[in-house]
């Protein structure tokens, strides 16, 4: 028994989910993919529902074949603890919890976020994202040029969590 044992969660596939020190047989993609996609990016601030799931799927379609699915995973931590804004996540310094939990997903599905080029298409999406779904912008950091092609809401979770797992079988193929 360790001092992380009491800090734990339930996952839609009934798994226990440490926070403080998870281990590779409790990340599920599945889990991954349905947390994800029920979950609404900037913590429900958006005109309408935009899931986390598939910003994910918009992230990786921005980068090469070989980072994609280290794209379509750069938000997985999030099934574990919500989309929570910037400001909360690092003045209340939970990062360090997500860091943790992403370095558990990075080993268990063999990928390496540290590419400046995924951090590059997520603050593109973040520009097209807030163009599209928010109801204002004023006072954000500077952000890129968004995408010429403009966001719709998300269809149906269950749409979103099939694309995922669809693209996230693909992208391990690759």
């Amino acid at each position: 028994m360790t001092e992380f044992d009491d800090h734990w969660m339930t996952t839609s596939t009934g798994k226990k989910f440490h926070y403080l020190d998870p281990q590779p047989e409790e990340i599920d993609i599945v889990d991954i993919a349905h947390h994800l996609s029920h979950l609404c990016r900037f913590t429900g601030a958006c005109k309408d529902f935009y899931s986390v799931a598939d910003h994910s799927i918009r992230v990786a379609e921005l980068l090469p074949h070989k980072l994609r699915l280290a794209g379509l995973l750069h938000d997985a931590a999030e099934a574990y603890t919500n989309d929570i804004s910037r400001p909360v996540k690092y003045t209340h310094k939970l990062q360090e919890t997500e860091t943790i939990i992403k370095g558990a997903i990075a080993k268990k599905f063999w990928v390496d976020f540290s590419d400046p080029r995924i951090k590059e298409a997520d603050n593109i999406l973040i520009a097209t994202e807030a163009r599209d779904l928010m109801p204002n912008m004023d006072g954000w950091a500077e952000l890129p040029k968004p995408l010429k092609d403009r966001i719709l809401p998300s269809p149906p979770f269950s749409l979103v969590k099939f694309t995922f797992l669809y693209r996230f079988r693909r992208y391990m193929n690759e």
